[in-house]
C-alpha cells in the first residue's frame, strides 16, 4: 500500500473544516473521513500481479556506448489501469529515465525503455521493477516489486582499433600481396606462375616446367597458421591502475589488438586468462577467419582477483595443449617480486617448446617522479622511482638472458608495441 500526494492534500484541507468549526471533533471527524477514502480507493485500485512483464532488447554493448533495454508491459484484465513503474538496474548499468507512467487500457500493451550507458566492463543486471498502481480518485495506490531478469554484457572499448589498419598495411607487404615473393626462412609454397625475366632460377619447378612445357616458378609466402598463445595475468598486480585504467584493462586492450591482426594473418589464437586458476580460455580454430568477437566476449566479465598467479598452473595449461611451437604473449605486470618468486621458475620450460615474449604495461606516474628534484620530499620520491626502475631492469635482463622477449611500455603504447614485435617475428621467420 502507498498513500499519494493527494491524501495529504485531503487532510490538510480540514484545516478549512477546522477553521470554520473549531473542535476535536470536527478534526478527528475529518480525518476519518480521508482514512475512508484512502481504504476504498485502495479497495479499488487494481492489483500489480495482473499485469504481464517481459523484458526484450540488445545484450551486448561496447562500454562508453548508450544502449536502450525495453520493458513490454501487458495489460490482460478487463480495467483499465494507471500508475508509475521502475526499471531498475545495478548501478554500475548507468541508467537514465528509468521511471515511466503507465496508462493501459483492457487487453492494451505498451513498451517502456530505458537508456543505460555502463561505466563499468563486464554483465550489468537488472534488478527489480517497482509496479505502482493507482486508486480511481488518486488517494492510494497497489504497489509490488517483480523480478524481471536482464543482462547486458558490456565490452571492452578496445580503443586501441585505431592502430589496426596499418598494422594490417605491413601485413599485406609481408605477405607480398604488395612486394615480391621469394623463398626465405619461415616461408612455405604458394602457387606455380610462368617465368618471367629477373626471377631466381632456383625457384624453377623443374617437374611442372617438363609437364608445361614452358618454365615454371614457384612463389612463396611467410607461414600461416600458426599457433599464438595469450596469457593474461588476473592475480591481485593486474589490478593496479595506471592512469585511468586498471592494468587489466590495458593488457585486454593489446590482447584484443593482437588477436585481430593474428587472425587477418590466419594464424590461430588462443587465449588463457587466469591468476590460481584458469578463469578463461578460448581456443583458436583454422576455420575461424577472425576470433576477435568470441575473445571480447569471454573477456567482458574477467575482473582481477585479489590472489597471487600460480604460473605453474598457467604454464601447465600452456605446454599441456601445445605441443608444437608456438608463440607465447605473456600480459602480466613486470613486478620483481611476482616475477621472481612466481614465474621465473617455470620460464626454462616455456622457453624449451615455444618462444616467449612478456609484454607488461609501464606506469607513467614513476617517470614522472624522476624529473621532480624542487623539494625534499620529491628528492625522496626520485630515489624511490629510480630504485623501481632499476629493479625492473634487472628483473627484465633477467628473463632476455633466459630467451625471452620483453615488451614494457606505456597503456598506450603497449599495443602498437607488441603488434610491431608480432609483425617482426613473422616478417623474420622466427614464429
Amino acid at each position: 500500500m502507498v498513500v499519494t500526494g493527494r491524501a495529504a492534500v485531503a487532510v490538510l484541507l480540514g484545516a478549512v473544516a477546522v477553521a470554520w468549526r473549531p473542535s476535536i471533533g470536527t478534526a478527528l471527524l475529518w480525518t476519518l473521513g480521508v482514512v475512508a477514502l484512502v481504504g476504498v480507493d485502495l479497495a479499488l485500485a487494481p492489483s500489480p500481479r495482473g499485469l504481464a512483464l517481459a523484458r526484450s532488447g540488445p545484450a551486448v554493448v561496447r562500454l562508453g556506448e548508450f544502449v536502450t533495454t525495453d520493458l513490454v508491459v501487458t495489460n490482460p484484465g478487463p480495467r483499465a489501469v494507471r500508475g508509475v513503474i521502475r526499471d531498475a538496474w545495478q548501478p554500475s548499468a548507468g541508467a537514465e529515465g528509468d521511471r515511466h507512467d503507465l496508462r493501459l487500457g483492457p487487453g492494451e500493451r505498451r513498451r517502456l525503455s530505458t537508456r543505460l550507458r555502463p561505466t563499468r566492463r563486464g554483465d550489468r543486471r537488472a534488478d527489480l521493477v517497482t509496479v505502482r498502481l493507482h486508486g480511481p480518485m488518486g488517494l492510494a495506490a497497489r504497489q509490488r516489486s517483480f523480478p524481471v531478469p536482464g543482462t547486458v554484457r558490456v565490452l571492452h572499448p578496445f580503443h586501441s582499433r585505431r592502430h589496426l589498419p596499418s598494422k594490417l598495411s605491413r601485413l599485406r607487404q609481408i605477405d607480398g600481396r604488395s612486394a615480391v615473393r621469394r623463398r626465405g626462412q619461415g616461408t612455405e609454397f604458394d602457387s606455380l606462375r610462368d617465368y618471367v625475366e629477373g626471377d631466381d632460377v632456383r625457384s624453377i619447378d623443374w617437374r611442372a616446367t617438363a609437364r608445361r612445357g614452358s618454365v615454371v616458378v614457384r612463389t612463396w609466402q611467410p607461414e600461416q597458421h600458426r599457433r599464438i598463445v595469450i596469457v593474461i595475468d588476473t592475480s591481485r598486480t593486474s589490478a593496479g591502475r595506471v592512469g585511468d585504467v586498471p592494468r587489466l584493462d590495458a593488457a585486454m586492450d593489446a590482447t584484443l589488438l593482437l588477436t585481430a591482426l593474428a587472425g587477418h594473418a590466419h594464424d590461430r589464437v588462443d587465449v588463457i586468462a587466469g591468476d590460481q586458476r584458469v578463469r578463461v580460455r578460448v581456443v583458436g580454430s583454422s576455420d575461424r577467419t577472425n576470433p576477435l568477437a568470441e575473445v571480447v566476449s569471454a573477456l567482458a566479465p574477467v575482473d582481477p582477483a585479489i590472489v597471487e598467479a600460480d604460473w605453474s598452473a598457467l604454464a601447465a595449461a600452456v605446454v599441456s595443449r601445445h605441443h608444437q611451437r608456438s608463440l607465447v604473449v605473456l600480459l602480466t605486470p613486470l613486478e620483481p617480486a611476482a616475477i621472481e618468486e612466481g614465474l621465473l621458475p617455470v620460464i626454462p620450460a616455456l622457453v624449451a617448446r615455444h618462444r616467449v615474449v612478456l609484454a607488461s604495461v609501464a606506469d607513467p606516474a614513476v617517470g614522472a617522479l624522476l624529473t621532480r628534484h624542487e623539494t625534499t620530499a620529491d628528492v625522496y620520491a626520485a630515489a624511490a622511482a629510480e630504485r623501481t626502475v632499476a629493479l625492473r631492469g634487472r628483473v627484465a635482463a633477467a628473463l632476455e638472458r633466459m630467451g625471452v622477449d620483453v615488451i614494457d611500455a606505456e597503456a598506450d603504447e603497449l599495443p602498437a608495441r607488441l603488434a610491431d614485435h608480432y609483425l617482426w617475428l613473422k616478417s623474420e621467420g622466427l614464429l
